[in-house]
């Protein structure tokens, strides 16, 4: 393939990559939108947002919620993850709207979302490989709040390992 070619194809993969990214992360007036009908659905509409917000500073954490201002911040990571995932970090996040720790009664709350278990271990899944290739597989449930955006009397879904107590659920294979 020529220079010329070459620099064609990375141009218009490029492109591609681009489109696919715009049309798999919803801009925020959808994702505010979308966190309605998920709160309707799951959780009979108690946990109302004031405002739901894509976020580039979670570098240990996929989103996080502060009830004392219902406001909700997703991590851009999540972008191009499947809509299953997306739904299941925004569902986690409004669940702390109503119930702030990861306590028995937060994972109730959780507990009529079909792909729970799917969603977590994706999410698990992917922290892990992104461990490894960097070279830190001791490391991948350690995370770190560093270049987060803390916020007191915040709750978020952290990586692996990263849960704040409580009940957590059980896995099954």
């Amino acid at each position: 393939m020529s220079a010329r070619e070459e620099e064609r194809w990375v141009k218009a993969m490029l492109a591609r990559l681009d489109s696919r990214e715009r049309r798999s992360r919803p801009g925020e007036a959808e994702l505010a939108a979308r966190a309605r009908e998920l709160s309707v659905k799951y959780l009979g509409g108690r946990a109302v947002p004031v405002s739901v917000r894509w976020v580039s500073n979670q570098g240990a954490r996929w989103g996080s919620c502060t009830p004392v201002d219902a406001s909700i911040r997703l991590s851009d990571r999540l972008r191009g993850m499947p809509d299953f995932v997306i739904d299941y970090v925004l569902l986690h996040e409004l669940a702390h709207l109503i119930e702030p720790n990861h306590g028995a009664g937060f994972w109730r709350l959780l507990q009529d979302f079909p792909k729970l278990e799917r969603a977590r271990g994706f999410l698990d899944g992917f922290a892990a490989a992104g461990a490894a290739a960097a070279g830190r597989e001791d490391s991948a449930a350690e995370g770190t709040d560093a270049d987060d955006d803390d916020v007191e009397g915040a709750s978020d879904v952290d990586e692996p390992g990263e849960f704040d107590g409580g009940a957590e659920p059980e896995f099954s294979a």
